[in-house]
């Protein structure tokens, strides 16, 4: 067994001072306090956490792996080996990848490929498109797959459905969640045809938010959320950029089982804004695309007061060379999983959530919202995913040479953070600092879609 002492848990709506035991991969026992010398004697390794704080794996919902199609830029084992060492147990990674993740072939084929190399637990979204929808309703078996991606604004990979029968039958039919992109297509092209008069080849990358607007955001994210009312679809939005679309959701229910329509932001458009595009220019391109400050104010009290359910990332690896191209060149997306947890400490830090709210959003939050099992608490029964968290009073800079992905960068270059990762444990393996030589990741299973 393993007696992990002298932390602050993250217990389910509090901090305690206490201690956990482990054996295997299930954690065995929580409580307050410190352990007694009989339990000291039984445990054959003990750790003493020195008053770091003690908290479940954060499981991130949204991640670009990249793998299979485009391994020069991600692979699942260089982004989960990412993933661990900031914390990240689990992750549920998108379809959009080569060829895309649309038929029940391709998701096996992403199942094997992360039982061989994935350091953190796993699973994967299954693509919609405007010819797959029988198979959507019929063959998937969703205790297995999170829910179903829907683009409703321009994507790769043929995954675009704007088609409005299609669509309706998907939210009407398919048994499981449906997560969306949701931006306007026809109004980001309109945009981008004014965009391309006005510049030619050479458009600005601070127009990007002008091009995927807040307008085309909440257009699509207001029809998505009609829709969903209307026919009582298990709807997600992802990714939400504006402080219009807030309106469109309701406060906090702290029993997600039973919510509709839920939401998220991504850690990205609430640390940056888009008077970050002049020092960092398509570094931080992303769709939807980072906004104003304003925006990003009303995102970071909407994931404090809960209106904004679950925190993620939206990791999208590219190379350096391909994001510093051109804004109509440079690709869309941000390597972001290894400090995310970091990332919204810091944030903790500087009054717009309590830490608390950091474990809620990241922990508890995403394994009730999409029905993972015994996961995101520190509870006897569960399993050992766990991070270890210690305070870092002076201070630590992001720096590139610190990466662990596979694309060896990070917007968040420069930034000064207060806290560390110091130890993470999938299934009761210790994975990081010390990666082990083999891997003790399992395929989540969701039980909201039994």
């Amino acid at each position: 067994m393993r007696l992990i002492y002298n932390a602050q848990l993250a217990l389910d709506d509090e901090f305690v001072a206490g201690y956990v035991v482990t054996d295997g991969d299930e954690i065995k026992q929580v409580a307050a306090g410190m352990p007694d010398s009989s339990l000291m004697d039984a445990c054959d390794s003990r750790i003493d956490a020195q008053g770091a704080m003690l908290m479940p794996g954060v499981i991130d919902t949204h991640v670009h792996f990249r793998e299979p199609g485009l391994t020069h830029k991600a692979c699942i084992a260089s982004e989960s080996r990412a993933a661990v060492a900031g914390g990240v147990t689990s992750f549920i990674d998108m379809p959009n990848v080569v060829p895309p993740t649309v038929t029940v072939e391709a998701l096996e084929d992403k199942w094997d490929r992360a039982a061989k190399d994935s350091m953190a637990n796993y699973s994967f979204y299954i693509g919609a498109t405007a010819t797959n929808t029988d198979m959507l309703i019929h063959d998937i078996d969703y205790t297995r797959v999170p829910g179903v991606k829907v683009f409703l604004g321009s994507s790769t990979g043929g995954m675009l459905v704007d088609d409005a029968a299609v669509l309706r039958r998907i939210f009407d039919e398919v048994p499981a969640l449906i997560a969306v992109h949701s931006e306007d297509e026809t109004m980001i092209r309109q945009n981008m045809e004014r965009a391309k008069a006005r510049y030619g080849e050479d458009i600005p990358v601070e127009m990007h938010p002008l091009i995927r607007s807040e307008e085309a955001c909440y257009k699509c994210t207001r029809r998505a959320v009609e829709l969903a009312r209307e026919l009582n679809t298990r709807l997600h939005v992802l990714h939400v950029t504006t402080a219009r679309e807030l309106e469109l959701f309701d406060e906090c229910a702290e029993d997600l089982v039973e919510k509709l329509i839920t939401a998220e932001a991504c850690v990205g458009h609430l640390w940056f804004s888009d008077e970050d595009y002049a020092r960092l220019g398509t570094r931080i391109k992303v769709n939807p695309a980072v906004k104003t400050a304003e925006d990003r104010e009303a995102l970071r009290k909407a994931v404090a007061s809960g209106r904004i359910d679950v925190v993620s990332t939206d990791h999208a690896p590219h190379t350096l060379e391909e994001k510093c191209q051109k804004y109509l060149k440079s690709p869309s997306g941000m390597p972001l999983a290894q400090f995310s947890l970091v990332t919204m400490l810091e944030l903790a830090d500087k009054g717009w959530l309590n830490k608390h709210a950091v474990v809620k959003r990241m922990c508890h939050a995403p394994a009730r919202l999409f029905g993972i099992a015994n996961r995101g608490f520190l509870r006897p029964g569960y399993k050992a995913d766990m991070v270890l968290v210690e305070v870092a009073p002076q201070g630590w800079t992001i720096d590139d040479d610190s990466v662990q992905s596979l694309c060896r960068w990070t917007p968040l270059k420069g930034a000064t953070m207060h806290h560390r990762v110091v130890r993470t444990w999938v299934n009761g393996v210790e994975v990081y600092p010390n990666e082990p030589p083999f891997s003790p990741a399992e395929p989540l299973r969701f039980t909201r879609n039994d």
